[in-house]
């Protein structure tokens, strides 16, 4: 069975991107990024993608009119590459309603909160305000509503009394590098299985 062909879209530093290519290195698992695009230029992700001789593309959205355009020149490269699943890996857009119907149940997500707790952004801070004793992370299939889809996995940590954002974000980034393989295994042995 062919591997499943993955498209990872970044903006930053690419640290769940590389656990990802790190997990494609091993003959075993089912599945192969083929295009990694940053609607950034010149991050950190796309040194470790090249490195790795994987395709890179920038695609800035501060080149675009629209949300709309924007999208439309993302999907152009994922279906150039023959990309099967796209996997948001610290990826600071919000992606249309429109592109997901092109790619219906085939976008991922890894968010660093237990979901549905704690949507959104500045998820660290409002855990250590709200006093919660565990927090986490969550791989997820992204839906028009934001951090709402279907949860493919989770991972927890506990919080810490002395946590600030920076430390628990830290510990949950370790789980983050952990599930979010082991997500995309599992999407790729449910299409074996399907």
């Amino acid at each position: 069975m062919a591997k499943l062909k993955l498209g990872v879209l970044i903006s930053g530093r690419g640290s769940n991107l590389q656990s990802l290519i790190d997990a494609c290195t091993n003959p075993d698992f089912p599945a192969e990024i083929v295009l990694v695009i940053s609607n950034i230029p010149n991050v950190q992700g796309l040194e470790r993608a090249q490195k790795a001789s994987i395709s890179t593309v920038t695609i800035n959205h501060k080149d675009f009119e629209s949300r709309d355009a924007f999208d439309q020149a993302l999907d152009a490269a994922l279906c150039e590459a023959t990309v099967e699943l796209v996997c948001l890996a610290g990826f600071m857009r919000i992606v249309t309603a429109s592109f997901l119907e092109k790619w219906p149940h085939k976008v991922i997500n890894i968010h660093p909160s237990l979901l549905p707790a704690f949507k959104g952004i500045h998820v660290h801070e409002r855990v250590i305000e709200a006093g919660v004793k565990f927090s986490g992370c969550t791989v997820h299939r992204v839906v028009p509503e934001m951090d709402a889809g279907p949860i493919i996995t989770q991972a927890s940590v506990p919080v810490l009394d002395d946590d600030d954002a920076d430390i628990l974000a830290a510990r949950i980034l370790e789980k983050e590098h952990v599930i979010y393989p082991l997500a995309v295994r599992l999407i790729a042995e449910e299409r074996k299985i399907g």
